[in-house]
């Protein structure tokens, strides 16, 4: 590492590759941000495979050369003048490659959804084996998470295999891509992304044993050594910006470039998460990032892993697979947008639309893990509208972070500080607001835009501006909006939520047993008539 000093006037570059676009941020030590540049990129499904979402390698990267340009624009500096790069991406997005990293295939989003069969025989072999690593993320295996995506590649792609060399998490291919890396042996893959979402464990020994791998499919065999490198915090430098890539960038070689990490833990990082804190990271989906001293197995969670927001503590990942796709899913339907609709939720009441929604349109990431769950309304009658979808919509995507908040409760993680991320809680006061009623606890807000933050907190420690992503944060972080809770809201929440957790592990559990349907649609038309007089 640098020195651990702080150094005046430090600027570095924060990347942050969403699922549309990629937001280079230009910050600066004293100064905050500087300037933003973004480019998008397509995302690829198929209208007769609802389960495939796929980006191109190509896309990405030149997407990247046409933000950092513009954000160096904004900001008015010369690209030499940065002193650090930090990237994080979505996750996991894995793409398998060949020689000299070449992709055989485009990355498989982390959104895509095509390998639920592999999820479901990784998740039976390891409840039959009894592998302890599938306790320390939650209990089950997701077809969001890696291994799952890489078996299904290769079941799909006999003609490729003897091309295949290993599989790359975005940020870890795109910081090697940047280092100029080819060998796979030299590459350090993100302990974040690979602790959440390929079960890898330090006290387990790493990555699962290759005996359990070859008992999942015999195409796994051999899987383990190549899953190679160097698994590291986001403390640790992965290596410096290579000559190549300092020439399309615009940026000066051998610039250090830390070990990168899931977007949605570094923002929360960016929104200045510390102990005892939730941060909900809200866009097109949901990622709810804690933070511990301690190692508390949660059932249902996307991993409990050490080191991986912040190094120095256990990072804890849960989330709802779609949040923001709904919103945009109900406008496209009535032919609007998120935003006019918004608009007219201003003086709803809670429970005031007469529906109760359960907000699976993209399966459930926690606590059930289960793709193949659709989304349910209850209480429709012949004049509701779009706007009053909208609203239960907000409340079921409330209703379902309190259950996974009282999970992580349950097991041991402290919950005091609420506080809503991403671009969605900055445009929706409505949603925030819905958020502390529901949640019973103050929601804080950032005053600003903090989408790339995160990433360049870890480039200021990498180029030992900060001593620690603490000091950082002290710095860089902004100040909240707070929505307290209403207590009038309260009374009418907690009784909505006592029916909407029954219905939720009904619903959501082939086991789920029999329950009392009647008292629901009775007490939905009650408060909606008592909201509206």
């Amino acid at each position: 590492m640098a020195a651990l000093t702080r150094v005046r006037m430090s600027i570095v570059a924060g990347v942050d590759f969403g699922t549309l676009s990629v937001r280079v941020s230009i910050c600066d030590s004293e100064r905050g941000k500087l300037g933003t540049g973004t480019a998008f990129y397509p995302l690829h499904r198929k209208r007769e495979d609802p389960d495939h979402a796929s980006q191109s390698h190509t896309d990405h990267m030149s997407a990247l050369v046409q933000a950092m340009g513009a954000a160096v624009s904004a900001a008015g500096i010369d690209g030499k003048s940065i002193a650090s790069i930090a990237i994080d991406t979505t996750g996991s997005s894995v793409i398998p490659v060949g020689e000299n990293f070449d992709p055989l295939d485009e990355y498989y989003l982390w959104c895509d959804h095509r390998s639920w069969r592999e999820a479901e025989l990784i998740t039976r072999t390891a409840r039959e084996t009894k592998l302890p690593a599938i306790d320390w993320c939650g209990g089950m295996y997701s077809s969001e998470w890696g291994f799952s995506k890489l078996l299904h590649w290769l079941r799909h792609n006999p003609a490729k295999l003897s091309q295949f060399v290993t599989a790359f998490e975005h940020c870890d291919m795109v910081a090697a891509i940047l280092c100029g890396i080819q060998d796979p042996q030299q590459v350090s893959r993100s302990i974040c992304a690979m602790g959440h979402k390929w079960m890898w464990n330090a006290e387990l020994g790493g990555l699962p044993a290759q005996e359990f791998l070859t008992r999942v499919d015999p195409l796994l065999n051999g899987i383990r050594d190549k899953i190679a490198g160097r698994f590291a915090t986001s403390d640790v430098i992965a290596g410096g910006l290579c000559a190549e890539w300092s020439k399309r960038l615009g940026l000066r070689p051998g610039i250090p470039i830390p070990v990168g990490a899931l977007d949605a833990h570094w923002d929360a990082v960016g929104s200045g998460v510390r102990l005892g804190d939730v941060v909900n990271v809200i866009g097109t989906s949901t990622c709810i990032i804690g933070i511990s001293e301690s190692s508390t197995l949660v059932p249902g969670v996307c991993g409990v892993v050490p080191g991986s927001v912040n190094p120095s503590y256990t990072g804890i990942e849960a989330g709802l697979s779609a949040v923001g796709d709904i919103f945009e899913a109900i406008a496209q339907r009535a032919s609007t947008t998120v935003a006019q609709l918004a608009a007219e939720l201003e003086n709803y009441k809670p429970g005031q639309s007469g529906l109760m929604r359960l907000v699976w349109d993209n399966g459930d990431r926690t606590v059930l893990v289960n793709p193949n769950l659709g989304g349910v309304t209850l209480g429709w009658n012949l004049v509701h509208t779009a706007a009053d979808e909208l609203f239960a919509a907000i409340e079921g995507t409330a209703f379902h972070t309190r259950i996974i908040l009282e999970r992580m409760q349950k097991h041991g993680s402290e919950v005091n500080r609420v506080i809503n991320g991403g671009g969605i809680p900055r445009k929706n006061p409505v949603l925030n607001q819905v958020y502390a009623n529901v949640l019973n606890k103050p929601i804080l807000v950032p005053r600003g835009d903090v989408t790339g933050l995160g990433s360049a907190i870890f480039a200021f420690v990498a180029a030992g501006t900060f001593r620690n992503v603490e000091g950082a944060q002290r710095a860089m972080c902004l100040d909240y909006q707070v929505f307290e809770p209403e207590s009038s809201s309260r009374v009418i929440y907690e009784e909505m939520f006592e029916h909407f957790q029954r219905l939720y592990f009904a619903f959501g559990q082939e086991n789920g047993g029999p329950i009392e349907l009647g008292p629901t649609l009775p007490m939905l038309r009650r408060l909606a008539a008592s909201a509206r007089n």
